[in-house]
This record gives C-alpha cells, structure tokens and sequence, in this order.
C-alpha cells in the first residue's frame, strides 16, 4: 500500500467528491431553492472536511475533521429522505444517494478507527 501524500489520494474523498457533483447536477432544475442549498452545502461539506482536515498535518485535527465529514454525511442522508418525499429527487436516484452516503459514511468510520489506533 502506497502512502497518502495528498487528500486527493483518498478514496473517501474522491467517492464523496462525486456523490456531490452528482447530487448538484441532478438538482440543478430544483425549484425548491432552500432544499437546494442545504442539499448542496451537506453534499460539499463531506469532501471539503476530509480536504480541510487532511490539510492541518496533524493526525489529532484531522480525526476531528474526518468526524465532523461523518456527521456532514448523516445531514446529507436526513436532507436525502425529506427530497425524496417532498419530489425534489426521484426515488430511485434518492435511493442511489443515500446508498452512497451510507458507503462514504462506513469508509469514514473506518478510517476514524484507523487513524485513533494506528496514529496515537
């Protein structure tokens, strides 16, 4: 396994740097502009975290980030299931998302356990 010399190098932050692209693009006709808002800034907020945390060199600051990333992840979910059930996002892409989001939010844990074992 090769060493991680730069967030980009992360999968959790490239799978969650798609998620977010996907989730602009499919609302981009979204009429619901404070749904909208709160969609995309949940969606960005996971990368941006796992980035902004990566980028401190401290393996202490970027566990707090890499929480933060996770709890940004349950706020996207939640804001999820309310599109879905107020028609902002069809079913079946809402579905895809979530499943997503529960992905970058198990691969988050795991490096959270990771970093708090193998970094103390």
């Amino acid at each position: 396994m090769s060493k991680i010399e730069r967030f980009e190098d992360l999968v959790v932050w490239k799978e969650s740097f798609e998620l977010a692209v996907s989730i602009y693009q499919s609302l981009a006709n979204c009429k619901d502009f404070g749904l909208k808002d709160q969609l995309c800034r949940s969606a960005v907020s996971v990368p941006s975290n796992i980035a902004e945390g990566f980028e401190r060199n401290s393996n202490k600051e970027f566990i707090r980030f890499l929480k933060i990333s996770k709890g940004s992840a349950g706020e996207l979910r939640t804001q999820l299931y309310i599109a879905i059930k107020v028609g902002a996002i069809d079913l079946s892409k809402g579905q895809m998302f979530i499943k997503k989001s529960i992905s970058i939010s198990s691969m988050l844990q795991k490096l959270i356990t990771t970093r708090m074992t193998k970094f103390v």
